[in-house]
């Protein structure tokens, strides 16, 4: 039986899981089952790799994308650039190979709704996933700028420097901060919602809620909003699609 799994952090509420054993009950996969490894600290994952010796590929999701790279014997060239890894596949001889599948799938989900105007993109958050809308964004040709509670190099803006004219200016608006995820539904970025328009993408990559509180005030301004689910769904895909060369 090969084994795959989702690596993580309080992970009980992740799609992952559900999502593959439907998977392989409807594409009749008899020889495959998926589990969460939910770990509190990364220097754990070396002892599921000794506990389950059929393990053949891993998804990694917060807090781990980018200290699980240390962990890896080789990085693909995206993976590389990006700077975080959210697919691991088990190579024959037993060593990993760290992939990012996150900047496919958020690509695929982004693309059918940009339109000529959309040229600059605010990312809310710096973590992981974060690197991974950087690359997609500058693969499309549209220019980006951090977002954080705190001024560092790679940030052009904190939550407190942000404008009305800057909101204005950039008319797409991805959250990749955890804000707003179950059960902590009524939180969200602290943005002047005020300023959005129809003309602006509100892009969430929180799935549950299927719509969070920065999609709603989006929503409200008649704003193309997106979730993350079919981003993740791209994804998973894709890692599958790793897994099985």
């Amino acid at each position: 039986m090969n084994k795959f799994g989702l690596l993580g952090k309080n992970i009980s509420y992740s799609f992952s899981r559900e999502y593959f054993k439907n998977k392989f009950k409807d594409e009749g996969i008899l020889n495959a089952s998926y589990e969460n490894f939910d770990i509190q600290n990364i220097e754990e994952f070396p002892s599921i790799l000794s506990k389950h010796s059929t393990l053949k590929g891993l998804n990694v999701t917060i807090p781990y994308k980018e200290s699980i790279i240390p962990f890896l014997d080789e990085i693909d060239e995206k993976a590389a650039k990006i700077g975080a890894v959210n697919t691991i596949k088990i190579l024959d001889n037993g060593k990993l190979k760290g992939y990012n599948t996150d900047y496919f799938g958020f690509s695929k989900s982004l693309e059918p709704q940009l339109q000529s105007f959309h040229k600059n993109a605010l990312i809310l958050g710096t973590g992981g996933a974060s690197k991974a809308i950087e690359f997609a964004l500058k693969e499309l040709k549209i220019e980006t700028s951090f977002v954080s509670r705190s001024a560092s190099k790679e940030t052009a803006f904190t939550y407190n420097s942000l404008s009305k004219i800057d909101i204005e200016n950039h008319l797409i608006i991805i959250n990749c901060t955890p804000l707003g995820t179950y059960p902590d539904i009524e939180a969200c970025p602290n943005i002047l919602y005020q300023a959005i328009t129809k003309s602006h993408i509100l892009f969430d990559l929180i799935y549950n809620p299927q719509e969070t509180k920065f999609l709603s005030f989006g929503k409200e301004k008649n704003a193309t909003c997106i979730n993350g689910l079919d981003m993740l769904i791209y994804q998973a895909n894709k890692a599958w699609e790793i897994w099985n060369l």
